[in-house]
């Protein structure tokens, strides 16, 4: 049996896209696979799964030596399991840039494309086949582009996303504003959560030099709930970074609905991080970044100490 899984920290769309191609795996190209996923869902993926009612797959922590594997959203060793060069990788789909230090058995299927979700670049691959999907596994797809597109603000967005999320929508009889409101408002209900878990929630590790960064975004309608956890939320970066082997975890709140990050500043080092990464002037223990939406495309690319 083939696992399929994406990054840890699982989001929308490294939730769902496993389920989408174990779908396509099984039931039309005839080879068991199953999805699982390398964490807890975040919250608005928890939804997805309840809304469409998806089974949430195993949580793993490993994978065993020669185990037959699929990665998706990901192609960074660091945001997969200790081993992975030890397992047997049989196929790689993502949209990230490519990271290096992945090792195979022998030659594999991959496919990275310029596209704001992997669902969208799974759905190219099935051809003609994407059509037979059931409505649960289209809508985990039309969740996964609206949540990585965050509902084509995001500056990763592309015409065929957007045309993609149409076609989906239209079969599922779904209007996407609605949809989408509904999945930004689960994300946005971060009350459950301590201050070390939304440090972690959507985060990735990446290194500038010699330092170590953890990149956390949280993505929200309502930064204000965020926000007012400022001080807990700074004096646990310390924590965070030095149990997680990293020098200092960066937090950008993204307001979906103002589109534009706000990005703390607990000491020097954020503060350099700020003003030479995105010619930020700061007054405070936060600023403000307009039009900041994208971790891949405008975050991590331009971190600069």
């Amino acid at each position: 049996m083939t696992q399929i899984f994406g990054h840890k920290s699982p989001d929308t769309d490294s939730t769902g896209s496993p389920i989408i191609w174990a779908w396509y795996l099984n039931e039309i190209q005839g080879t068991p696979a199953t999805p699982v996923l390398l964490g807890e869902p975040n919250t608005e993926a928890a939804f997805v799964l309840r809304k469409w009612d998806l089974e949430k797959p195993e949580i793993i922590d490993g994978v065993a030596a020669g185990a037959p594997v699929i990665i998706v959203d990901t192609n960074n060793p660091s945001e997969l399991p200790d081993g992975i060069n030890d397992a047997d990788i049989q196929a790689i789909i993502d949209h990230h840039k490519l990271v290096g230090g992945l090792e195979t058995k022998g030659p594999i299927d991959i496919t990275i494309r310029p596209l704001a979700c992997t669902a969208t670049i799974m759905i190219d691959l099935m051809g003609d086949d994407a059509d037979k999907m059931p409505d649960a596994i289209k809508g985990a797809a039309l969740s996964c582009i609206l949540s990585d597109t965050l509902e084509f603000r995001s500056p990763t967005t592309t015409d065929h996303d957007r045309a993609t999320a149409a076609r989906l929508a239209t079969a599922l009889d779904i209007d996407m504003a609605s949809y989408a409101a509904e999945m930004f408002e689960a994300k946005s209900d971060v009350s459950a959560f301590s201050d070390a878990e939304l440090l972690r929630m959507d985060s990735k590790e990446y290194a500038v030099g010699d330092t170590k960064f953890r990149v956390s975004v949280l993505e929200t309608t309502a930064p204000k709930m965020v926000l007012d956890r400022k001080d807990s939320l700074m004096a646990s970066m310390a924590d965070v970074a030095q149990e997680d082997g990293v020098d200092q975890v960066l937090l950008f709140v993204v307001d979906i609905l103002n589109e534009e990050a706000t990005m703390l500043i607990p000491n020097a080092l954020t503060q350099s991080v700020a003003e030479k990464s995105f010619g930020a002037s700061v007054a405070g223990d936060t600023v403000v970044l307009p039009g900041v939406m994208s971790r891949k495309k405008q975050i991590i690319p331009n971190l600069a100490v």
